[in-house]
């Protein structure tokens, strides 16, 4: 692959396009958009959006810190008031080098000018007429993608310019409804997912727009990137993609900052009730977990109060509207968070402090079973979709399958294995880094060494509660074997004089019915409703559980 190519390759095959879509009143409007990966802000841009009567003009600034380390001084992209593509310039930086970007359309061609740190290159592609310009390096040129959108709805078909490479065609898979709360303002919003294709398969995204058509958000749930719009990134705001009726905010004083929450109650709550506190997995953004517009905790939180149980979820420390650093968090420090929370609510009039469980989804599953090995109010633990080997041996089996997925040659599986062990042997041992090449070393974070260190079979060992092991038979994020794995340690192990493992059938990572259980398949997915299998199954082992506490 040529140097160039290597820059415009960096943020990964970014894309999509649209339809006809209603045009927006003239004037001048400058927005925020903070740039999130994995959960955790990375940078900003600014955006200004000019609209006259004869053209669209979309200009702005962007710079983000590590991994991607991209600083953009300038971005224009031009379009006639008929959104047929005038041209688009680009110039800045990637990990300190300079490139530029100039693309000038005719008709049905593109003619590329870009320039990677002195080394130039022209081309000229086929197009449509009426293209959406994409490129990787500055998100706000999707301002263009959320207009053209505000009217096309599912089963459309359309075609964007991801420049420099190539254009490529995209589908609009569905259209749907979202809140978010700014405040005491809730905005209206509208959802597109759309898919298209990218070498390990379809590539999903979702374009958020308002009322007006402006882009709100831009999400693509494999990378972990989300960019937002300032309003609704900020800590006053949360979307309520998913809500329950007996819904309520609350606030639980931690050491140093506060933990944002949600509490949802039954709806004939008795006396004394049993509680539940969820735990969410890793790349999650908020206390609902919502995945490709799967609202995985709200979900259960909901479930679970209707069948009588006080349910507390919550933002993660130094995510959504909870305070705290999330860049130095680790599985010990979410473990101790989840103690802050136990003794929150076993402090409640209205809850029984001897029947309460925590119930950990994937990366929760293993800060539950670290918190129940430190806290004796636990009083029974709900591990879903949780590994079952070390986080550095997980690591490695996702890679296998991804590796297996885009058929790669013995060579290349060599190369990139051999890569993956030396970053992880670096981070866990702290040296070792000359052998990693410099843009992978921002894996060098506490977070990532304590999941890697993190095993079941020692934080077993201290653990004496009643354990459910539930998995979706189709995970392929965390493989089915791994339930059997992790009940096997725990009858092995641990002092639990309990241990039950369910495995739900036709269910993915996501706890929602799927086809093939594969993270490309998330966007495309018709139920979006947590499985009642496997909410039936911890329900009762819940009420088994619990009733003689």
């Amino acid at each position: 692959m040529s140097r160039v190519h290597s820059i415009w390759a960096l943020v990964g095959f970014l894309a999509t396009t649209p339809l006809a879509a209603a045009q927006p009143a003239t004037g001048t409007t400058t927005s925020g958009y903070v740039v999130f990966l994995s959960g955790s802000p990375i940078g900003r841009e600014d955006v200004t959006v000019e609209r006259t009567a004869e053209s669209l003009t979309i200009s702005g600034r962007e710079r983000l810190g590590a991994p991607l380390n991209v600083a953009v001084q300038n971005a224009e992209v031009k379009y006639r008031a008929d959104w047929t593509p005038v041209s688009m310039n680009l110039s800045g930086q990637v990990r300190g080098r300079f490139f530029s970007l100039k693309v000038a359309f005719a008709g049905t061609e593109a003619t590329v000018d870009a320039n990677d740190e002195g080394t130039i290159t022209t081309k000229t592609d086929k197009v449509s007429p009426k293209t959406i310009m994409v490129p990787n390096l500055f998100f706000g040129a999707y301002e263009a993608l959320s207009q053209r959108l505000s009217s096309a709805q599912a089963g459309a078909s359309l075609f964007a310019y991801v420049a420099p490479q190539t254009e490529i065609p995209v589908r609009v898979v569905k259209v749907e409804s979202d809140r978010v709360q700014t405040g005491r303002v809730v905005l209206s919003l509208r959802r597109h997912t759309i898919a298209m294709p990218s070498p390990g398969g379809e590539l999903m995204m979702q374009v958020t727009s308002d009322e007006a058509g402006h882009l709100v958000r831009l999400t693509v749930p494999v990378q972990g990137l989300d960019i937002v719009r300032e309003d609704v990134a900020a800590s006053s705001s949360r979307m309520l993609t998913h809500s329950n009726p007996t819904d309520e905010p609350v606030t639980i004083p931690a050491e140093g900052f506060n933990i944002a929450g949600t509490l949802t109650m039954p709806k004939k709550p008795a006396a004394k009730n049993p509680a539940v506190i969820l735990l969410a997995g890793s790349n999650v953004t908020d206390r609902d977990s919502v995945v490709a517009g799967i609202a995985i905790m709200s979900q259960l939180a909901g479930s679970l109060a209707d069948a009588g149980y006080v349910v507390l979820r919550f933002d993660k420390r130094g995510t959504g509207q909870s305070g705290g650093r999330a860049e130095a968090a680790t599985i010990a420090d979410f473990a101790n968070d989840a103690r802050v929370a136990l003794r929150w609510i076993a402090g409640r009039k209205d809850v029984d402090p001897k029947r309460i469980a925590l119930v950990g989804h994937s990366e929760g599953a293993a800060v539950a079973l670290v918190t129940a090995g430190k806290d004796g109010k636990v009083a029974a633990v709900a591990s879903i979709s949780g590994p079952g080997t070390t986080g550095a041996e997980l690591v490695l089996e996702q890679q296998q399958h991804q590796l297996d997925l885009a058929k790669a040659t013995p060579e290349e599986r060599q190369q990139k294995v051999e890569l993956q062990k030396a970053i992880q042997d670096a981070v866990l041992s702290g040296t070792g880094w000359d052998k990693v090449p410099k843009e992978y070393r921002s894996a060098d974070t506490p977070w990532f060494q304590s999941y890697l260190q993190y095993d079941p079979a020692k934080t077993l060992k201290d653990v004496n509660q009643p354990l459910l092991i539930l998995q979706g038979e189709l995970d392929q994020q965390v493989p089915a074997t791994h339930a059997d794995k992790l009940g096997a340690l725990a009858k092995k192990t641990s002092k639990s004089k309990s241990v039950e493992v369910v495995t739900v059938k036709g269910v993915n990572h996501l706890l929602v019915p799927a086809t093939t259980g594969e993270v490309t398949e998330y966007g495309t997915l018709a139920d979006r409703t947590v499985s009642r299998d496997l909410t039936k199954s911890l329900v009762d082992w819940l009420g088994r559980t619990l009733a003689g506490k």
